[in-house]
């Protein structure tokens, strides 16, 4: 009917131009932007993604790839990667020093592992431009990334400290909130690939726990997928994601991809 309707204006607009009125030029001009736009033709604007990864421990351009072909399957995204600091335990990434660092992205991945930077001033520069709105997903050792310094900056945006982790095993997952969007897809029995357990010693206020694993070694359950509210911003963190064969799992990738589009309201 609306394609039906615009056909009909055409119609009336070509013959007022042979007039020579520039006004009807002026209503063929808007009549073309209504009928793309109600054919679902304007270009949409594209997701943006900004992922922060490098350090220690892990195969970060797996890792890098496999998040980019998952999120694929479900959202076009634009993605910049910033892949800095060597495999090193300390770095300070020259990003951070911009105050505008994260403009223009809907959602920030940290996917790093800097354990033994300590610059209060500097993390500060990452953490208030989250705390003003900018949504995150916090992965594996970004939860032990500057797990050194005094300051608990780092720690109440990603909702959890956690200083150490238990040995790689098959860990049990249990779910603790199954009627959560980023959980209602996750199967009631999943045991993870060999992964690292992380000790969580604190949560935070606003930090809701998805879903539980148990140590081997003494029996305490820890959270291992969680969402926190920090400031404006939605965080979606796990702790899970030390080994290639996890990044295999599309059980966890999809978990990834569900708490990426959570985070960034989608």
């Amino acid at each position: 009917m609306e394609l039906h309707n615009s056909f009909n204006q055409a119609v009336f607009i070509r013959k007022n131009l042979k007039s020579g009125h520039f006004f009807y030029s002026l209503l063929l001009l808007l009549f073309v932007f209504n009928t793309l736009f109600a054919c679902g033709l304007t270009k949409e604007k594209p997701f943006r993604v900004l992922l922060i990864t490098g350090g220690c421990c892990h195969n970060y351009k797996f890792q890098t790839q496999v998040l980019k072909d998952a999120l694929a399957k479900y959202q076009k995204a634009d993605w910049t990667v910033v892949s800095e600091g060597g495999t090193a335990t300390k770095a300070i990434l020259p990003l951070f020093n911009d105050s505008n660092w994260a403009k223009g992205y809907d959602v920030v991945i940290h996917n790093e592992c800097f354990a033994d930077t300590q610059d209060s001033e500097y993390i500060k520069k990452i953490t208030q431009v989250h705390f003003a709105g900018v949504p995150a997903v916090v992965i594996h050792c970004a939860m032990h990334t500057y797990r050194s310094a005094k300051t608990d900056d780092w720690r109440e945006f990603l909702g959890v400290s956690s200083y150490k982790h238990d040995h790689q095993s098959l860990y049990p997952v249990k779910k603790a909130e199954g009627k959560h969007p980023i959980m209602n897809k996750f199967p009631d029995n999943w045991i993870s690939p060999k992964d690292e357990l992380y000790i969580i010693e604190k949560t935070g206020a606003n930090t809701k726990i998805l879903a539980t694993s148990v140590s081997e070694i003494n029996g305490e359950i820890h959270p291992v997928i969680w969402t926190n509210q920090y400031g404006k911003a939605r965080v979606f963190g796990t702790t899970f994601g030390h080994s290639d064969d996890t990044f295999r799992d599309t059980v966890f990738t999809d978990l990834l991809v569900r708490g990426i589009l959570w985070a960034a309201n989608k």
